[in-house]
């Protein structure tokens, strides 16, 4: 009787599983994409400026001439990477609190930031992919950079 209740319970288990394998799918087929307005807010940030040399001692070895910062500034974005769908909208604040004049530049796309002040820009992210941005002031080259990820909007026509 044992051997009839092991096979009894074998078929039982092979239809359930038959039948939640053979289930139609029943998840919503994945609807277009509705393009988002997104607003972002990048701040200009110091990391190792000439002005903390009487702050971090060490700072003045490498600002000084031939040191590993001669002619440069530590700078960077934040945040430094920013994330979005193709074909959104995005508003862009740029807050750069100090007196030291940055931009913004991504392929297709430039802004001035003057010192102690927020600019505001809008941008389409047309296509999908990884794209760079950078402050173009020499002096902040080539550490004061990020990337926009424009992510593919599936459904999207």
């Amino acid at each position: 009787m044992s051997c009839k209740l092991d096979r009894l319970l074998l078929v039982v288990a092979a239809g359930v599983l038959a039948t939640a394998c053979a289930r139609p799918d029943k998840s919503p087929r994945s609807a277009a994409y509705i393009p988002r307005v997104r607003a972002i807010t990048v701040t200009t940030v110091p990391l190792l400026v000439k002005e903390e040399r009487s702050v971090f001692p060490f700072l003045g070895p490498a600002f000084a001439k031939g040191g590993v910062l001669d002619g440069k500034e530590v700078y960077a974005f934040s945040p430094s990477t920013v994330t979005v769908i193709e074909v959104d909208t995005i508003h862009f604040t740029f807050i750069n609190p100090e007196d030291d004049v940055h931009s913004f530049v991504l392929p297709d796309l430039a802004v001035s930031l003057p010192g102690g002040s927020t600019t505001d820009t809008t941008y389409v992210a047309k296509r999908a992919g990884i794209f760079p941005f950078v402050c173009a002031v020499q002096a902040h080259l080539p550490m004061m950079a990020g990337q926009l990820v424009v992510l593919p909007a599936v459904g999207h026509h």
